[in-house]
């Protein structure tokens, strides 16, 4: 089990002055969490003021730096507040928060995510992947980049992904810190899947019953699909690069001692 003593929820946002609210007050409805935290990553509406508003702490990029860094910014500034604080009012070691990472629009289905921690809390779990219903609201795209996640994952990790793409994780410290450096961008989840996998980290799907935003198909919803392909196409390289430096390593390791050739 590690050595895990609560909860933090990083929402990462931009330009959800609309959503926010809600989002935070239902969030600070997930047991165990003590620390909800809001990135505000270069919006250009009132997110940070609003988020404060609603008893979120909040650390601003002054520009747009995109999911995956928005993500980093939270959890280290998690990491900072345990060292800061890693005592208990008796002196006992209070250990790493687990990490849970919500998306900004989740509105008053927040509160659902309550069961992506569950696992990750009891030790059961160091990764935990949200599985969400149909969406009630009309739109979607038209599933290449959720096509291209999956197969990739499949491919490189072995895992058989349901909802590549979902951003509502729930992390150990000690996975997250395993998935560093995280892949740009959109790339960030399937990238984190199959590292964390590939390492022999327990990767588990939950079902949670979340309602967000869905992106429609008017042009910039195509620019903003277009720009995840090429995440993820990008983060998937990587990995097959690395993979096919680590087998020509391994076959040149194997031929050293003479076995195999």
């Amino acid at each position: 089990m590690s050595n895990t003593r609560g909860l933090a929820v990083i929402i990462p946002a931009k330009d959800e002055g609309e959503r926010i609210a809600a989002t935070v007050a239902s969030a600070k409805e997930i047991p165990g969490a003590d620390l909800i935290l809001v990135v505000d990553d270069g919006s250009g509406d009132d997110t940070a003021t609003i988020a404060r508003d609603a008893g979120a702490q909040v650390i601003s990029h002054p520009r747009n730096r995109g999911k995956a860094a928005a993500m980093m910014t939270g959890a280290f500034a998690v990491r900072n507040r345990e060292i800061s604080d890693p005592d208990d009012a008796e002196g006992n070691p209070l250990g790493h928060r687990a990490l849970l990472f919500i998306d900004a629009d989740l509105e008053d289905t927040a509160v659902n995510t309550a069961p992506l921690a569950e696992p990750v809390l009891a030790g059961e779990a160091d990764m935990t992947i949200a599985i969400l219903p149909p969406q009630k609201r009309a739109g979607g795209g038209f599933g290449f980049v959720v096509g291209l996640a999956k197969k990739g994952i499949k491919e490189l990790s072995g895992f058989e992904a349901t909802q590549p793409l979902s951003g509502m994780r729930c992390l150990s410290r000690e996975a997250f810190e395993a998935a560093l450096p995280f892949a740009p961008g959109w790339g960030v989840e399937t990238a984190m899947t199959i590292d964390l996998v590939r390492q022999g980290y327990r990767v588990r799907e939950v079902e949670c019953d979340l309602h967000h935003r869905v992106t429609g198909r008017d042009i910039k919803a195509q620019l903003h699909r277009a720009a995840q392909y090429r995440d993820v196409a990008r983060a998937l390289l990587v990995r097959r690069l690395r993979a096919r430096r680590h087998s020509r390593k391994a076959g040149g390791h194997r031929n050293h001692r003479g076995e195999g050739g």
